[in-house]
This record gives C-alpha cells, structure tokens and sequence, in this order.
C-alpha cells in the first residue's frame, strides 16, 4: 500500500525530474553548474536523506536494543554506519564546508577531496567499479529478485527478518525503473547527482513503511 509519505516522495521527485528535464534538454550548462552543482540544492537533499537513513537505523537500533535478537541488531548497525558513510561521502566530509586541504591519501581523487569514491588506483576508478557496476548488481537483485522471493520462499522471509532488511513495495521498484528511464534521456554531465538523489529519497521511503513492516514493531 503507497502511503501520504511515498506519495509526497514521489512527487518532490517529480518534480526536480521535471525541472531537470527542461533544463537537460534547453540550458545543459545550467544544470551542470547551478541545479546540480557541488554543494547545490540537489546534493544536498542527497545527504540529508542518507543522513536522515542513518539516524532511523540508529533510532531502531536504540529503541530495541534490548528485546531484538543479536542478528537484527547487526543488520541495522551496518545500515546505519552504510548510510551515515554515504552521506559523509556525498559531501566529502564536509571538506568544502569546513575548507580543509586534501590529505596525501587522497591525492588520487580524481576531484582532488576527501572521499574514496572518486579515488583512482591504477587503472581503477573505484565510483565506476564500486559505486556503479557493483551498485547497480545489488539494485537489480534488491529490486527485484529479492521481493519476488520474499512472497514466494519461507527461507528468504526468514533470512530478511534475521537481518533486518526491509523489503520494497512493487510501487518503490516501478518508481526507480521510471527514475533510471528519465535519468537516461537528460542530456547533462551531472545528471547522475539527480539519480542520487531520487534512489536516495525512495530509499528512505523504503525503510520507513517496507513490505515486511513488522521487522520493525515490537
């Protein structure tokens, strides 16, 4: 079932891929360097939405410390450190916010910041292998896979309840295919920054009302 809050997600998402749109297609240089720019409106609204992932997974983890079992608490622990790490990511660690040098470690990043994802080890882009190849696999098996077996196998339902993870709905995979399709067709360099922020809104969307709700009351 889509509640109030995936309908007010959806359309804060809507809307910025609409405005992305029009500016993709008549003034790509404005989109690159005013609407999603370092720094801009849409970075930001990424990080916080991590940030805002992090906090709910520590919440959880706070409130039932004491009657979940140890491998639900694990689950949600490495949430919410994923989470919390994302969104330091996203805005290097408040690097340009705080205007520290960039340490000899990161002197192969590739945007010259503190963050791994933008790091370049030989001939390996680590955003282009972790953070898109990789990412995508466990998108597709998460989006997919996974809650086609969670209707259909006691196992997967009994391993996702183990671990805390939350399952989609049909309508929060619908609505990343949707996002991916328009993302594709924007003709703008940093178009992906906009992909960021809508697979980070719907997720959280997903862990606050999932599939299997009930790995999260009492």
């Amino acid at each position: 079932m889509m509640t109030k809050l995936d309908r007010a997600g959806y359309i804060f998402i809507g809307i910025v891929l609409v405005i992305g749109i029009y500016l993709g297609f008549t003034d790509p240089e404005r989109f690159d360097t005013r609407f999603a720019q370092e720094d801009g409106f849409v970075e930001n609204v990424t990080a916080i939405a991590l940030l805002g992932l992090s906090i709910l997974c520590a919440i959880r983890l706070y409130r039932f410390r004491k009657i979940k079992p140890f491998w639900w608490k694990a689950g949600t622990f490495i949430f919410a450190l994923l989470f919390f790490f994302a969104a330091g990511e996203e805005i290097s660690w408040g690097q340009r916010i705080f205007g520290w040098e960039t340490g000899d470690f990161f002197e192969d990043n590739l945007q010259n910041e503190t963050n791994l994802h933008n790091l370049e080890i030989g001939e390996t882009n680590i955003n282009k292998l972790i953070f898109s190849q990789i990412l995508t696999g466990v998108m597709v098996i998460y989006l997919l896979i996974v809650p086609f077996l969670f209707r259909r196998k006691q196992w997967m339902k009994n391993l996702l309840t183990r671990f805390a993870v939350p399952v989609v709905h049909w309508h929060h995979t619908i609505a990343f295919i949707i996002v991916t399709i328009v993302v594709l067709i924007i003709p703008a360099s940093r178009v992906w920054e906009v992909y960021e922020m809508a697979f980070s809104i719907i997720f959280l969307l997903i862990f606050i009302h999932p599939l299997n709700k009930e790995i999260f009351q009492k």
